[in-house]
């Protein structure tokens, strides 16, 4: 029930505090006392369409606040748990209406959306009008009326879990159904390329290796044949070497038998021997370094061929082809595995829709007795309305077929 109205700076109404009492409450007043003004308010705290005009002239903003005292099993609490709102007592539902048309909605003091608080109103309060459309003849209505007679507040909720958890089994199942038959659409590439790069058997840092074992090889290449010319010059038939050691030899004798006149000479020949020496043994290091096999020249560039082949044809770096070879070879498995798991989640929803369809036809059941409870409560009532002759019938229609998330039911009273 509405048990407080808390009404500041709305149209008229400068603060206006209202408690209710338990039964009914009735508030009178003659033609222009305000008493629409104060279901504009009520309607505002409901989640009615907010309207800068409804704050009063020379404020700059008006709120309203609703407390409701309901049951812990009310519908409208459902919706609260449903929407995470805390809620450990009254109902609050309060409404702050600025004068430049924005509006701010609190369920419960916290910050909330104006279709909770809409959906939250409907479940609290009904407002009927001269020509207002009556929830008893609004069939959108009728089920839940029905289920609030007969009790099924708990059948409701475990069907619409049900359901629920049926839809996202549905779901989960169309989602891995998808990304299998995706999967296989591709097995025959992706075998292909696993075993293509498999047989290749790219290495991190391959690419950079072979690059430079290449490019040091081809240098290697240009600078040999001039180091084969300075080895035949120091080492070949020519060389100068011989010539100049028996030279050497020849004035090293000479030396004592003139004193002072050929030392310098031979002096300089040793160094210059010395020095022929070490530039021969320099050649031949240069030789051995720059050795190189022009068949492993040709593996090389053929491998790193490959590599960068292979890279431009998937669209990755060289050194990401490791991975890329990992991870199709991944989708592969889960391919396989993936029929399997869907196999699990078909069999999985199956046991889900079975798990709805005993709820719902309970739910169903229980409906069709309150449907013969009710029907006979009404018409017991309707004589001493004068009402003799009237009937009140409760059409249901159930479709097993016809999955809701309030059950299998369409419920009309005529």
């Amino acid at each position: 029930m509405l048990s407080r109205l808390s009404i500041r700076d709305i149209v008229l109404i400068e603060k206006l505090d209202i408690d209710f009492s338990s039964g009914l409450s009735v508030l009178t007043g003659e033609t222009g006392a305000g008493k629409s003004i104060l279901l504009d308010a009520l309607s505002l705290a409901l989640g009615a369409r907010g309207d800068a005009s409804l704050v009063r002239h020379g404020a700059a903003q008006g709120h309203v606040i609703a407390v409701f005292d309901v049951p812990r099993n009310h519908p409208a609490r459902m919706l609260l748990a449903d929407n995470a709102i805390e809620d450990d007592g009254d109902i609050i539902l309060r409404r702050v209406q600025t004068a430049d048309g924005r509006t701010r909605v609190f369920v419960n003091d916290q910050p909330s959306s104006v279709t909770l608080m809409r959906d939250v109103g409907h479940a609290l309060v009904e407002i009927h009008g001269q020509h207002d459309e009556r929830a008893l003849v609004d069939p959108g209505a009728h089920r839940e009326l029905l289920d609030s007679f007969g009790g099924h507040l708990g059948p409701v909720r475990a069907t619409g879990e049900a359901w629920r958890h049926w839809r996202a089994c549905e779901q989960e199942f169309s989602r891995h159904r998808a990304k299998v038959e995706a999967a296989a659409r591709e097995a025959d590439y992706l075998r292909a390329a696993v075993a293509e790069l498999t047989k290749l058997d790219p290495q991190p840092g391959e690419e950079a290796d072979l690059a430079e074992l290449r490019a040091s090889m081809m240098r290697a290449e240009k600078i040999a044949s001039e180091i084969h010319d300075a080895q035949d010059v120091l080492s070949g038939p020519s060389s100068p070497l011989p010539q100049l050691a028996s030279l050497l030899r020849r004035l090293q004798r000479k030396v004592t038998e003139a004193p002072g006149l050929l030392e310098d000479v031979v002096k300089s020949l040793d160094e210059a021997m010395l020095s022929l020496d070490a530039a021969q043994s320099g050649v031949e290091a240069a030789l051995r370094a720059t050795e190189y096999d022009p068949r492993r020249l040709e593996q090389a560039e053929e491998r790193l061929f490959s590599l960068r082949a292979a890279s431009r044809k998937h669209s990755v770096a060289v050194d990401d082809l490791a991975q890329l070879r990992d991870t199709m070879a991944a989708d592969l498995a889960d391919l396989d595995a993936g029929e399997q798991r869907l196999h699990g989640l078909e069999k999985q929803a199956a046991a889900a829709r079975e798990t709805y369809d005993i709820s719902a036809a309970q739910l169903s059941s229980l409906r069709h007795a309150a449907a013969i409870g009710l029907t006979k409560a009404v018409m017991a009532e309707l004589p001493a309305l004068k009402l003799e002759r009237a009937a009140f019938i409760v059409e249901m229609a159930s479709e097993a077929e016809s999955r809701m998330e309030d059950g299998i039911d369409h419920v009309e009273f005529w």
